[in-house]
């Protein structure tokens, strides 16, 4: 029995969640595996956006410690080849993972649909996240190295902000490595019948 403000019950029932199912015998019973699909499902839907986003960021902050990492003499970032290999893979990360998080809002503005319904994964998407994972991991096998070495002599404010733009990267490579799991899982669920 529901009770009113003053604390008297009224002999009404207090409304039902919407989650909620109520039995003929008046016991309640929770219907939550459907909520929890339909959540699952747009979790599903909207974390690559969100992961892209994230290693737009990611991408775009290893980019620009590197870049702007130039004290004279020895130490510029220019002056070694796989610090030039960072930044171009840095450079190449950025672009794609921030063409793919604007994919579904300029779809939208071309056919006015809802941005997060018009993205659907496909093998380019699954490609792709592999394909700029597996360069920015390549970058960082060759940059590690010599940064540790340089480290090992020295400590100074170049090789503070490579190891940042290193940090930066290897981020942007984890959050695209979710991005292509979560993309590959939603690809193999498609029917293709």
């Amino acid at each position: 029995m529901a009770t009113t403000l003053d604390g008297k019950a009224n002999g009404l029932r207090p409304p039902l969640p919407l989650h909620t199912v109520t039995n003929l015998d008046g016991s309640r019973r929770a219907t939550t595996s459907v909520v929890h699909g339909w959540q699952r499902e747009d979790l599903l839907e909207k974390s690559p956006l969100v992961l892209r986003a994230l290693a737009t960021v990611f991408s775009f902050l290893s980019f620009i410690l590197l870049v702007s990492n130039k004290h004279g003499d020895w130490m510029e970032f220019d002056h070694f080849q796989e610090y030039r290999y960072l930044v171009s893979v840095s450079a190449l990360a950025f672009v794609y993972s921030l063409l793919q998080s604007m994919r579904p809002h300029i779809h939208r503005f071309r056919e006015s649909g809802d941005p997060m319904t018009v993205h659907s994964p496909g093998i380019g998407d699954f490609i792709g996240d592999q394909l700029v994972s597996y360069l920015l991991i390549s970058a960082l096998s060759a940059a590690i190295p010599i940064t540790n070495r340089m480290r090992r002599a020295v400590v100074n404010i170049f090789t503070d902000s490579t190891t940042a733009s290193i940090s930066m990267a290897f981020l942007a490579f984890v959050v695209l490595a979710f991005s292509a799991i979560i993309t590959g899982f939603k690809l193999s669920k498609q029917s293709y019948f």
